[in-house]
């Protein structure tokens, strides 16, 4: 029987000061934390070392989610993309120092000149993953791709983009498989199915299939009892981090309940 550890996401207060961050985290009834390195608390050394105080005296375990504003690893502008590059190598060497069991980030979009350079963002986007992977190997970081929603660009959404993802790429890295997400493309047993042996981490948050709302579970269309059957069934045993903005404790105890069934 797989055994699911349930964790908390702390999207929900990324619009807060960081010192609203650390005095959460000092009350999460959780044992696994996902930090999003981005906006108000984008990660810094002071930072690093006030979260591990937090997590030494909490007995946290963080997971640390890449920035996602303003970042295209497929971007066709070299300079734009070195300095990508460059913030997302600081991002997973600030998931190093918090000890992080994974960090995970997002494939690349589409841009206005996509058209005119046809699969150049495609090959861009392999040329950065393997890069990540290669400073994150250097780090000795684990890090983890996530499947996006409609109806952003990116270029990794459905099944069978990751399928060709996957085999072109022709190395081990772990997929995040964002239920909310996955919901919106109405693939989530697909997902789950085809990709049981790369899945590594889970993302959790409801929403009414049209846009990427993050609800609390149960407060959208997700049919979260048949995902935690499918969970079971692929004997999935990794993090499910709750990435609700609303309903967050009663979020939290709907999924405990499935979960531990």
């Amino acid at each position: 029987m797989s055994k699911m550890r349930i964790g908390l996401s702390m999207l929900f207060c990324i619009g807060e000061p960081f010192s609203a961050l650390l005095k959460k985290l000092n009350e999460v009834d959780v044992k696994y934390v996902e930090l999003l390195d981005d906006g108000l608390h984008a990660l810094s050394d002071r930072r690093v070392k006030a979260l591990k105080r937090v997590a030494s005296s909490r007995d946290l375990e963080f997971t640390v989610h890449a920035p996602v504003a303003d970042i295209n690893i497929a971007s066709p502008n070299p300079v734009l993309r070195h300095a990508i590059l460059r913030r997302l190598e600081k991002s997973i060497t600030h998931s190093r120092k918090l000890d992080s069991k994974l960090w995970i980030f997002h494939p690349g979009l589409k841009t206005g000149i996509s058209y005119f350079y046809p699969g150049l963002d495609w090959r861009q986007n392999l040329d950065s993953v393997r890069q990540l992977l290669k400073i994150a190997r250097k780090q000795g970081v684990e890090i983890s791709i996530e499947n996006v929603p409609e109806p952003f660009p990116f270029l990794l959404k459905s099944v069978s983009d990751f399928s060709r993802f996957y085999t072109e790429l022709d190395e081990d890295l772990g997929l995040t498989l964002d239920v909310g997400h996955a919901n919106l493309n109405h693939q989530t047993e697909e997902f789950i199915d085809k990709f049981r042996s790369e899945i590594v981490h889970v993302h959790v948050s409801d929403n009414n299939g049209d846009s990427d709302t993050h609800h609390g579970i149960g407060h959208g269309t997700v049919e979260w009892r048949r995902v935690a059957e499918s969970l079971k069934r692929i004997k999935y045993s990794g993090n499910v981090m709750l990435e609700s903005i609303d309903h967050i404790e009663e979020s939290l105890q709907i999924m405990k309940n499935l979960l531990s069934k």
